[in-house]
């Protein structure tokens, strides 16, 4: 069986999560707490980040790469990247822009507002990790703020410096949605659409996911305003209606 090395919250992570599900493949995931993951993923064979998806040939160690691997393995009509070389083109540009500047950015921002709040953080950080890796985090809290802030490059500007680029992000996408299109390239779903909403949830936060998230009532003030916000976006609800898509077809 397929084994996917994660953090259960990250959004990376959960791009491959819906890759793999989507496509119907079988896979064990193995979930780690931030700084324990570096190892686990370097064991995996891959380097020191994750998701790591490991297949019976070789260890794959980018999300985009495992979109790519999985979408060898599905049939024509449901892959994730056009046949078509300009419409590929396309995808791999949006998937690029969203990997390289949205992922980043909403991520740093929202660990920003969690590191804030250590029982939130805790309470939803650690679903699934082994109980050892659970007691290690819940001990060494200070010691793993700094190492995340370190990692992370979050410094005492990062908020007012990484919010404004989220929010021209998501007028991007919201600028390419305008003319009525179901999807980011058009007629059909692509792997623009499904990292656009991964990487999305760091700060819409939906209700489904690969792990629970925290919701705006259980969130302090200003996270809950900046959650809302993100939601009311255009480009927020876009991703939770994919989410909810997602929802309704596993569901099925």
């Amino acid at each position: 069986m397929l084994r996917l090395v994660t953090i259960p919250i990250s959004h990376y992570c959960e791009k491959a999560r819906w890759g793999l599900e989507r496509a119907g493949l079988e896979y064990r995931e193995e979930r780690h707490v931030q700084g324990i993951h570096r190892i686990a993923a370097r064991r995996a064979g891959g380097g020191a980040t994750v998701p790591v998806l490991v297949t019976p040939e070789r260890s794959i160690g980018e999300s985009q790469e495992i979109l790519e691997w999985i979408d060898e393995r599905v049939p024509f009509e449901r892959r994730l990247y056009p046949h078509e070389e300009h419409l590929r083109a396309d995808v791999d540009r949006l998937c690029e822009r969203f990997d390289s500047v949205l992922g980043p950015t909403a991520r740093r921002l929202i660990y920003v507002h969690m590191l804030r709040d250590r029982p939130l953080a805790l309470r939803f950080n650690n679903e699934g990790v082994p109980a050892w890796e659970e007691r290690t985090i819940r001990h060494a809290w200070p010691a793993m703020q700094l190492l995340i802030k370190r990692v992370l490059e979050i410094g005492p500007h990062s908020e007012q410096q990484d919010e404004p680029v989220v929010w021209r992000e998501l007028a991007f996408v919201a600028g390419i949605l305008a003319d009525g299109r179901p999807y980011l390239c058009g007629e059909r779903f692509t792997a623009a659409d499904l990292t656009f909403a991964a990487l999305a949830a760091a700060v819409v936060m939906p209700p489904t996911y690969g792990v629970a998230l925290p919701q705006p009532p259980e969130m302090r003030p200003e996270l809950a305003a900046l959650v809302g916000r993100a939601r009311e976006h255009p480009a927020g609800a876009y991703a939770l209606s994919l989410f909810a898509e997602r929802a309704a077809r596993s569901d099925e």
